[in-house]
């Protein structure tokens, strides 16, 4: 199992699922990514965590009764305090959409809306600091925000989380950098303005392991999902645009298995990303901001 430490702050450290069908979602992750579920019980909200093997992947949570939010995923950025993140945040130009709060034993967390409306979790740990298992089928291997500005979006994350972005490209047609350790990169922010559908917002997004892309969207469709982008090969490997049958998107990518009595690699080279951007080919299942 590949693992790594999430204690760089700034680094996404987990990924939750805000669904208006908790049952029909529990169902369907289990059987795609043959996770495994455990509810927290009504303390909680009846949070669900679901772990590939024994490592705790991604969480998911009931809609609260009456929202008309779309189904999503959302990402969490690692901070040491919540408290002085939110106010960094606002100071930036960002929004504050879910005050900070306590998670029990477990953490605090807040949730913020980055200049270009983008939402984003922040998670302070204090017994429990997120995913682990990373870079193999069945976990995540990317984060991504695609941002309408761009511009606003690098010094934002740059002042409120350290970032130290580097330029994969910077032309009128592709402006992409990434985030992590030089040789490890763990997220990407992509230019989307001519990429996003009309009314799309700006949006993060978790793409999660698979042995192989197209047989797994494939079988998002069987479970009553949708591929909302065909996949597609690049030299970064095999990826497809998919969303689960309540609407939240999400990616595939295809994962090399690890070889025989070896570690399985890190993550795949993000110097070059994941994306390989067709302006015909980009879709997306969340709805307008």
């Amino acid at each position: 199992m590949s693992t790594r430490d999430v204690t760089r702050l700034g680094e996404p450290c987990w990924n939750d699922l805000m669904t208006s069908d908790p049952a029909k979602d529990r169902a369907f992750y289990t059987q795609l990514f043959g996770w495994n579920a455990s509810d927290s019980g009504p303390e909680y909200g009846n949070y669900v965590t679901f772990r590939h093997g024994p490592a705790d992947v991604a969480g998911m949570a009931a809609a609260p009764d009456g929202s008309t939010a779309p189904d999503a995923w959302l990402v969490y950025l690692s901070v040491d305090d919540v408290d002085d993140t939110v106010t960094a945040a606002v100071a930036a130009g960002g929004q504050v959409l879910l005050e900070p709060l306590t998670v029990g034993g477990m953490g605090r967390t807040a949730v913020l809306a980055d200049p270009s409306g983008a939402a984003v979790g922040i998670w302070q740990p204090i017994e429990f600091d997120g995913f682990h298992s990373v870079a193999r089928a069945g976990t995540p291997i990317w984060h991504e925000l695609s941002s309408r500005d761009y511009a606003a979006a690098l010094p934002f994350y740059s002042a409120v989380f350290g970032w130290d972005p580097q330029v994969l490209s910077d032309t009128p047609e592709f402006r992409y950098s990434t985030v992590g350790p030089e040789g490890m990169p763990v997220a990407g922010v992509m230019d989307a303005t001519a990429f996003l559908p009309e009314g799309v917002p700006s949006h993060w997004a978790v793409y999660f392991g698979v042995p192989d892309a197209a047989t797994a969207a494939a079988r998002v469709v069987e479970l009553g999902g949708a591929v909302l982008r065909e996949p597609w090969d690049s030299e970064f490997g095999t990826f497809a645009q998919v969303a689960d049958p309540t609407g939240a998107m999400f990616y595939l990518g295809t994962v090399e298995p690890a070889a025989a009595g070896q570690a399985e690699a890190t993550a795949v080279d993000k110097d070059a990303a994941f994306v390989e951007v067709d302006e015909s080919d980009v879709e997306t299942s969340q709805s307008p901001g």
